[in-house]
């Protein structure tokens, strides 16, 4: 049984002499949630768009849930789902009028109950007999992933879906992809809204300038040696700050203030520190560790990228 809903190898898009996408592979698994990063004209939505076969590659292969897109058009396009930009309705007609329409386009046949499935899915049940010209942005954009997981995909695309959402619809467009992702889709989303992206994707690769410079888990996983801002809140700054200098002179003080001070350390450094300040008779009210968030990562891996050029 084939686990992968995508893969891409050596994707590169040219006009002209000018290189948009320069040679990206990745794959994305059956039931997990992949994030393309990059700033603005990155080259997100151009992948997108050769994914989808909007526009043609200049070179490079896509496999979707394994057919070949130059192979098995028909049978790579039943397996895709995808939202690019926003998505667009007969706004004049009601919400199930317009999944009938798109079920009718399916390659087979999509039964009423479909319909209905996935108008519970989104939570949109009570608004099919509703004309979408009432909807709001939130549910149109609801709508739209209906009509593209209505053929049951196994890949479903989404570029850029949270543009314009209130952060209420932004939290419930989140549950709805989970729930797709656990129902065993593999969902491939755009993004360059770093918060959302951690909340929302398992994998994330980074893209710059066209060329993917690093794909990892969105699990920032800090190894026992690792270097990590701690912070001490404590009753006496001035006598901690002199206990460290003389006890631990490898160790950097970040910042310190009237209640509390921080340092770059490992595991291991947090505990001697906590004793020693303890047999100085230094109050400790909180030690916490300043998590990385995905915004740190990603700023982390293209300043690196930057380097290297």
């Amino acid at each position: 049984m084939n686990d992968t809903a995508l893969e891409v190898k050596s994707l590169t898009k040219k006009i002209g002499s000018t290189v948009i996408v320069n040679d990206v592979s990745f794959s994305v698994k059956k039931g997990e949630i992949f994030g393309l990063l990059g700033p603005n004209g990155a080259g997100k939505t151009t992948i997108i768009r050769m994914i989808a076969s909007l526009i043609n590659r200049t070179n490079g292969q896509v496999l979707i849930n394994g057919h070949d897109l130059d192979r098995d058009f028909e049978g790579a396009m039943h397996d895709l789902g995808a939202i690019v930009e926003n998505p667009e309705f007969y706004k004049y007609m009601t919400g199930r009028k317009n999944m009938i329409h798109y079920a009718r386009m399916a390659k087979e046949k999509i039964k009423t109950e479909r319909i209905d499935e996935v108008a519970r899915l989104v939570k949109l049940d009570h608004a099919m007999d509703k004309k979408v010209k009432t909807y709001s942005l939130g549910m149109r954009q609801r709508l739209g992933v209906a009509q593209a997981v209505l053929h049951r995909p196994q890949l479903l695309i989404l570029d850029e879906p949270t543009n314009g959402l209130d952060p209420q619809g932004i939290r419930e467009f989140r549950d709805y992809l989970r729930q797709l992702a656990n129902e065993g889709i593999g969902v491939l989303i755009s993004s360059h809204l770093l918060s959302e992206m951690q909340l929302m994707c398992d994998r994330f690769a980074v893209i710059e300038k066209g060329k993917l410079i690093h794909i990892e888990n969105n699990i920032i996983e800090e190894k026992e040696e690792d270097l990590r801002e701690v912070v001490f809140s404590i009753n006496n700054v001035l006598a901690a700050a002199n206990v460290i200098k003389k006890q631990f002179s490898n160790l950097n003080i970040v910042r310190q203030d009237e209640k509390m001070i921080t340092l770059q350390a490992t595991r291991e450094d947090i505990a001697k520190v906590n004793r020693q300040l303890n047999e100085a008779e230094v109050d400790v009210y909180e030690i916490n560790v300043v998590k990385k968030t995905l915004e740190d990562r990603f700023f982390e891996i293209t300043e690196q990228e930057e380097v290297r050029v």
